[in-house]
């Protein structure tokens, strides 16, 4: 297999005549393919690495109960079932004592903190790619399981949509905040298959 049929983007043949105007800015924008995989694989990591240390806090740990406990994928890993939680939620920076004993005993924040050391696992594994390609296409794979199960949550959370409270926009297709936050998976998604692929290549590549 020769190397430019494994290569992540074929560069602008550098023999072409030099172009000027608009096609001279196209030119220059099909060259940034380097720039931007870094930048994608990059944001990936900051995400990653960012929301899995968010889920060691409480508040965290309690907004994700919806989504964990209506999913057939994921409910057996709390003690309670749905929809019992909803008495005992609480809003962000919110401390109620009783409502945070029902979620130590309902399992919310053990359930939260393996979700945040495999989320930041996952950022780890994906900023590898530098030296060790190959585990960083391992990482980006696990990463493209995690966004399905969450983009699942979409159809299986009653929360992730406007609730009817008189208002004539409510239920599909209006996300609600929940709705709004899963559905931003479709880019995390893509960004993974993207640097999947990327990250092989570069392990495929011969070496110069």
């Amino acid at each position: 297999m020769s190397t430019q049929s494994i290569s992540a983007a074929n560069p602008v043949d550098k023999s072409l005549p030099e172009v000027t105007g608009v096609k001279g800015v196209y030119l220059w924008a099909a060259n940034l393919n380097c720039i931007g995989m870094g930048m994608l694989r990059l944001g990936l990591v900051i995400v990653l690495l960012w929301i899995g240390g968010l889920k060691f806090a409480s508040y965290e740990a309690d907004s994700i109960v919806p989504l964990v406990a209506n999913s057939p994928l994921a409910s057996f890993l709390y003690h309670y079932p749905a929809p019992e939680y909803r008495k005992y939620m609480n809003k962000e920076g919110e401390a109620i004592p009783d409502h945070q004993q029902w979620h130590e005993s309902n399992g919310t924040y053990p359930v939260s903190y393996g979700l945040g050391a495999i989320i930041i696992l996952l950022g780890l594994l994906i900023a590898l790619h530098p030296l060790f390609p190959q585990v960083a296409a391992v990482g980006s794979f696990l990463l493209i399981g995690m966004s399905c199960v969450t983009l699942s949550f979409l159809f299986t959370t009653p929360e992730a949509w406007v609730p009817a409270l008189g208002d004539a926009h409510h239920g599909f297709p209006y996300l609600s905040g929940v709705g709004r936050l899963i559905i931003k998976d479709c880019i995390m998604l893509g960004a993974a298959i993207v640097t999947m692929a990327d990250s092989a290549r570069a392990y495929l590549k011969p070496e110069a």
